[in-house]
Order: C-alpha cells, then structure tokens, then sequence
C-alpha cells in the first residue's frame, strides 16, 4: 500500500499547499529562495503544515546537500564531521533541524561559529515560536517565519486531486469528514485517507470516523471551526455568560481539541480580560493549565469546566491589557527617553521610599506619561485606593 504522505508530498514550491503569505511570485520568501539570498531561517507552525517539505525544496532549488536531524538527538560531533567534510566544497549543505525550540543553550553555541561563517544554511521548524527559546546570537543570524494551518478550501482542492489520481470512492461526507477533521494538517487528512481505502472500497464518514472518532482541532463544520468555537467561548466568557461558555468548552473537548490549548487560551483571559478585578484568576488558570498537562482526557474536561465558570463568573477589566498596549504604541512612535540620572545604578541622589516612610515624590521617567487608567471593578478598586492612599498621605 502506497504511502499518500510521501507519494503525493510536493517536490517543487508552486507544489506546495497553502503559505500564500510567504510562497509566489513575488512574495517575500519565495524571492528569497529563488534568488539564493536566503539566510538562516525558523519556520514554526502547526503540524503538517509544510515545515519539513518547504525545507526539503530549498534544498532541492539551491542543490544543495540536505540532512535532516531533530534537536532532540542532535550531537555536535555529527554537525562536525559534516561540516568538515564540506570545508572545501563550493555548494555547503543545508542542515535541517526539527524541534528546533529543544536546543539546548550549549548546543546553539556549537552552532553559533558554523552559522557565522556559512559552514552550512542552517534550517530550522517547531510546532511553537522558537523565538523566546533562541538565543540573542541565534535570532540575530536568522529569519523567523510563521507558517499556517492549511484553510479548509486548500484542503479540499489538493483533496480532490488525490482522490482523481487514485481513483478512490469517496463519499460527499467523507471528503467532508476527512478535511474538517484534520484541523489543517495535509499529512493527518493523508494518513486518515489511506487507512480508510485499505478498510473499504467505498469511503465513507461512518468509516471514517471509526478510525479517527473525534476530530483533531475542528469542529463539525466551516463555520463552526476550531477558531470559531474557540472565539465563541472566550467571547462567552468576556461576556459572564456561564451556560454558553460551558457549552462551547464541551463542543471543543467533544471535538478533541487538546486541553492544554484551550487552557493556554484561558490562561490569557484571565488577564486580558479579567485582569486585577479578580487576581486569583490568573493563579487558577496557570494551575489548571499545570494539571492539564499532566492528567490529559477525560478528566482534564473536570478542571477545564472549574476554570470556564470561574472566569464567566469574575469581575472583568481590561485595564491592565490597555496599559501595556497604549505604552506599546508609545514606544513603537518612537518616544524613546533616557531613564532619569538619579534611578540609575549606582545613582547618589536616589531617594530611598523605605527611609521616607514607604513613598518619596520622585520622578521616575523622563517625562510625564500616562497609560493605566483604571476601571475600579472588583480588586481593581481596591488597588486603585491603596495608590491613592499612599500618594494622599505622603504628598
């Protein structure tokens, strides 16, 4: 039995599915490529997006030697031996490295002189941002690139194809079961596929769903997606509606979406939106994330549930969330001053607020800026009379 994965995996760039926003004429990384100007590079993004492949076909365009190696085994001895074996050589090889976000401290500062001096293009993917995992030197000598889930028409089209190429009898369910089910991921809808056509002549939703019960990280239909349920209950909780967040917390756990997905999500809400008005909601979304990636399905659906009617059920500010963003844009506007003399390191004419009785007026910036702006809702109007109190009574 013919593996769909590997028979039908693209070859050439215009062969890939999806990452319009990086890939076709014109477009910033594909010039990139074409041009051979490409340098060190991350892609991160969900599985089966294309990571691997799109490094494969670099590879191929710029001809050069290709070795595939993953982070998590990765021996500098090895990168050695092969980067000594093209000392000499006029095309150096491209060394791809899966799980990129597992390299250790140690093992990028092996790498560090090899990218320096352009022993090899070094290539790198991750299912997460590696950005914070990377070293300064690292990021400094490299492209970050964001690759996509593949959109659901993109799914069908390359779909249809295959199914035409094997000539295989697909239901209208089941093409419709194989692309929502898959979450974006080509290689999942591939592999679902191929165990299928070895089950029946005729592939079914009902087959279908036998194999894979639950989808990845969809819901039942377009409309209806991962991202669309996912919006709806963090919208359902902004909005204190307990019932309709329960409900769209169940249709993500019912559709399989993984727990520490819909936990990390919920652990940004709690101070997006909710924030200082209730503090400890921030203390229980990290502790349920904590518990969720530990205990998984079908009891982390227990903790989830907690969390859900806790938030739907806290005061709700955005104060915080503003603060940062308004000073965000400041900074980004290019209002960049000199930190005031007399908080710097070392400074002489520091005052000490612990030897004026807990607050000394004092100018902190170089100027004056304002960002936070108060809701005074729930704990927040309790922080915002304790400031009060301490700048009223020392003033």
């Amino acid at each position: 039995m013919a593996n769909f994965a590997l028979k039908y995996r693209p070859k050439r760039l215009n062969e890939i599915v999806g990452q319009r926003h990086l890939l076709g004429e014109g477009v910033v990384l594909q010039k990139l490529i074409e041009s051979d100007t490409l340098s060190h590079t991350f892609f991160y993004g969900p599985p089966g997006c294309g990571k691997t492949t799109l490094a494969r076909i670099i590879a191929s365009e710029l001809k050069r030697p290709f070795y595939e190696m993953n982070a998590t085994s990765l021996k500098i001895e090895n990168l050695r031996k092969i980067f000594k074996e093209y000392n000499n050589a006029l095309q150096k090889p491209l060394i791809f490295i899966d799980e990129v976000h597992r390299l250790s401290k140690n093992q990028q500062e092996a790498l560090l002189p090899f990218m320096e001096n352009h022993a090899a293009l070094i290539i790198g993917a991750s299912t997460e941002n590696p950005y914070y995992s990377l070293t300064a030197a690292m990021r400094s000598r490299s492209h970050l690139f964001e690759l996509h889930a593949i959109d659901t028409k993109e799914m069908s089209t390359y779909l249809d194809n295959i199914i035409s190429l094997e000539t295989l009898n697909v239901t209208e369910d089941g093409k419709e079961y194989l692309v929502f089910s898959s979450g974006g991921d080509v290689r999942a809808m591939l592999n679902l596929l191929e165990s299928a056509q070895a089950v029946s002549t005729q592939i079914t939703m009902e087959t279908l769903k036998q194999i894979r019960p639950h989808a990845m990280q969809a819901g039942s239909s377009e409309s209806e997606s991962h991202y669309e349920l996912t919006s709806a209950m963090i919208k359902s909780i902004r909005g204190s509606d307990i019932d309709a967040s329960v409900y769209y917390l169940a249709r993500l756990v019912d559709g399989g979406e993984p727990a520490e997905f819909i936990a990390r999500r919920l652990t940004i809400l709690a101070s997006e939106d909710i924030g200082n008005a209730n503090p400890p909601a921030l203390n229980l979304a990290s502790s349920t994330l904590n518990i969720v990636k530990h205990i998984g399905y079908p009891e982390a659906r227990i903790s989830l549930s907690q969390l859900v009617i806790y938030l739907a059920s806290s005061p709700k500010s955005n104060a915080a969330y503003m603060a940062i963003n308004n000073a965000l844009k400041v900074i980004k506007e290019g209002e960049i001053y000199p930190i005031p003399s007399h908080i710097k390191t070392h400074a002489k004419t520091y005052l000490y607020p612990h030897d004026h009785g807990g607050w000394v007026k004092q100018s902190y910036l170089f100027k004056p800026l304002h960002f936070y702006e108060t809701k005074q809702i729930g704990f927040e109007k309790t922080l915002y009379q304790w400031h009060e109190k301490i700048i009223t009574l020392k003033s």
